[in-house]
């Protein structure tokens, strides 16, 4: 039996993003965000129809190969609804096409759901599964590459800074972080909130370098704040202060205001 209502979590970023190797995959860790989501709604009937709520998330040619591709014949209204903007960097595009599966009837395994965004877009975030900031995940190719246990418990406050992009699949212009890995796995094997959200900072320091923009202030304000680190989206807005729980300022949203991050938000991620 259909579903007719689902909620699918987003992302804020990626905690790492790069090439593993000059010539390696472009893999990424995700920040999750329980916040930023789609929501869809399901009504049976004759013909096929994908409609959004003040912005286009899926084509219906794009929505009709995705469901095809999951051996399901698509058939019905959809309607999508995203908390996050397009191009953001907060995966709003994966998250539609998951909704989109678990409103026509899918309950396909997450690896299998990732072929099918990768069929239809060519590119994916990992937000299939249920826990995928614990995902070494190649984006392009739809395919877990590592996988490590939980992260430690931390929170995040942030807002999208600068013109929403959306992912090209074809780009492979990304920093190589095939040193940070190995590192990344033995902070989460020991616990050490603060050295994962330096090396998150690194990562996007690393990026901002080859893709810009060069001004970008994420890392002064994770400064400024006392936060631990910071993350960001690489291909796309959002901005993201990583702090020990409990230890966000009062004053952190005025100082992203100040810094021209828009649309802020708060969550808890790892554990």
């Amino acid at each position: 039996m259909n579903p007719h209502a689902v909620r699918i979590a987003g992302h804020f970023g990626e905690l790492l993003q790069g090439r593993l190797g000059a010539d390696g995959p472009v893999a990424l860790v995700t920040l999750p965000c329980p916040e930023l989501a789609v929501t869809g709604t399901f009504r049976p009937g004759p013909g096929f129809g994908v409609h959004g709520r003040g912005q286009r998330l899926i084509t219906p040619d794009r929505a009709r190969r995705f469901l095809q591709a999951l051996g399901l014949v698509p058939r019905g209204r959809f309607l999508l609804r995203a908390a996050m903007p397009v191009g953001g960097g907060a995966g709003a595009s994966t998250a539609a096409l998951v909704a989109l599966a678990r409103l026509a009837g899918s309950d396909a395994a997450p690896e299998v759901v990732a072929r099918a965004c990768i069929a239809a877009e060519g590119a994916s975030d990992p937000t299939m599964f249920a826990r995928p900031e614990r995902l070494l995940w190649a984006s392009r190719q739809g395919r877990v590459l590592d996988r490590t246990p939980a992260l430690p418990r931390f929170e995040v406050v942030g807002g999208f800074l600068g013109p929403m992009r959306r992912t090209d699949p074809a780009d492979q212009a990304f920093a190589d972080i095939g040193d940070l890995w190995p590192r990344w796995r033995r902070a989460v094997d020991a616990g050490d909130l603060a050295a994962l959200a330096g090396l998150s900072g690194e990562a996007a320091r690393r990026t901002l370098a080859r893709r810009g923009p060069a001004e970008d202030p994420t890392g002064w304000l994770a400064r400024r704040l006392g936060a631990l680190g910071h993350a960001i989206a690489h291909t796309g807005a959002a901005r993201a202060l990583l702090f020990a729980p409990g230890t966000v300022p009062e004053d952190w949203a005025a100082c992203l205001r100040a810094a021209g991050l828009r649309g802020l938000i708060r969550f808890r991620a790892g554990g």
